[in-house]
């Protein structure tokens, strides 16, 4: 029979594994936009989407962030109905309220509505056993940019197969 102590170290071992388990990222998002400033925000979900979470089936994909009846809400999101649920599944792309404080919220909206800002989500994770959701304040790059990135991004990757080779 394990000790207490042993008993406790385990339980330690999991629960570290657990904190800040990365379920979903959204890469078009850090290709599209320059962050400006990220936030860490909690996100109202059902029993039933948590469960899809955990499994990953999540995408951020094409989803946004705006403000609705002084209410920060995630539009596009798809959480793929969890397969167990019954018959009253939510929708997959409903809008999701966000979790922030109300002064965390009138600095990030006045910012956002100045030309060329928006808010988007960047990634979910698990934080202990809650949801939640980073988001960014982010400047839409333009098209030459996005150019360069890819431009660069090649260039190291000839460079680093160069390096391996040799």
């Amino acid at each position: 029979m394990k000790s207490k102590t042993e008993r406790k170290n385990k339980q330690a071992r999991t629960a570290a594994t657990q904190i800040n388990k990365t379920v979903a990222v959204n890469k078009k998002a850090a290709f599209d936009y320059f962050f400006v400033e990220t936030m860490e925000v909690g996100i109202v979900l059902e029993g039933s989407e948590v469960k899809s979470i955990k499994k990953g089936d999540v995408s951020l994909r094409d989803s946004f962030c705006f403000m609705e009846n002084g209410n920060l809400e995630l539009k596009n999101c798809q959480i793929t109905p969890y397969a167990k649920v019954g018959a009253f599944a939510p929708d997959p792309r409903r809008s999701r309220r966000l979790l922030a404080h109300k002064a965390q919220l009138d600095r990030l909206t006045s910012k956002a509505k100045e030309k060329g800002y928006t808010i988007v989500p960047v990634k979910m994770y698990f934080k202990g056993r809650f949801v939640k959701v980073e988001i960014a304040l982010a400047k839409g790059k333009k098209n030459y940019e996005k150019k360069e990135v890819i431009k660069e991004r090649d260039i190291n990757r000839t460079a680093a197969r160069e390096i391996s080779n040799y």
